[in-house]
């Protein structure tokens, strides 16, 4: 299933936090990603749950990945498979940098439907900075449950980037706030609406069941998925305040 659209005609104010986020992960994919051409900027801004955990960088010489800090390989890998860069200092910052970075076109044009899609209705009932605070604590917070169940290798030496674990937050308060709101989606070819919680329901059960298909991922970070949707679901109500939730309830209901 793949959104198109819904109603806007309900916001009450221009999103334009949204279309700022959407803006610069754009940016960040043509101008610093080179279209997924710079891999050196790529691979130095990606997240690497090996050197999260220890503080340590890694980078590719030869056949091996060395830790910068012991100055030991920790891992033998095929040439040209992971060509790591060197990371800003502290290693820290990727925790946030991965989240404004794509893998490729397709991966950024995914992520930005839904986030143009579902974030502009989440912004206009919490407000820019709140929707802010959700969308960051989100995405940081499924980088770091990725991080938790990667510790081990090989996948703890494989960088991660995207807004995915974010975008899922913000579908998890979406569907808090507008369970009953119709979304346009096309289905095998037809156009249908759905309502917001059949929608995100199907597409949180498809992430369930890819990750349990694909332990090791696949090339795609399931666990961030899963998630970063559970802690939306816990951020939505402290992030409300409830008056949200209760209007959103009668509006929607």
């Amino acid at each position: 299933m793949l959104p198109i659209g819904s109603d806007d005609s309900d916001l009450r104010q221009p999103p334009w936090l949204t279309y700022s986020l959407i803006g610069l992960n754009v940016i960040v994919f043509v101008l610093l990603q080179g279209m997924g051409t710079n891999e050196a900027f790529t691979y130095s801004y990606s997240l690497v749950p090996y050197e999260f955990l220890s503080g340590h960088d890694l980078v590719t010489q030869g056949d091996y990945l060395w830790d910068t800090v012991k100055r030991e390989p920790v891992a033998e890998i095929p040439h040209g498979i992971i060509r790591l860069r060197p990371s800003p200092e502290p290693v820290y910052i990727t925790l946030l940098t991965s989240l404004f970075m794509h893998g490729s076109f397709m991966h950024l044009l995914g992520n930005m439907l839904f986030l143009w899609i579902f974030g502009k209705h989440l912004e206009d009932a919490l407000g820019s900075f709140r929707f802010l605070a959700f969308y960051l604590v989100a995405g940081v917070s499924a980088s770091l449950i990725h991080i938790l169940f990667n510790q081990e290798f090989p996948e703890c030496i494989i960088p991660t980037l995207g807004a995915s674990g974010a975008i899922s937050g913000v579908l998890a308060g979406y569907v808090m706030l507008f369970p009953h709101k119709l979304i346009a989606v096309i289905v095998w070819f037809f156009a249908v609406e759905l309502p917001a919680w059949v929608f995100i329901g199907v597409w949180f059960g498809f992430q369930i069941l890819n990750g349990l298909a694909n332990p090791n991922g696949g090339g795609v970070a399931y666990g961030a998925h899963i998630g970063g949707f559970v802690v939306g679901l816990a951020l939505i109500v402290p992030f409300s305040t409830g008056r949200e939730l209760e209007e959103s309830y009668w509006r929607y209901h």
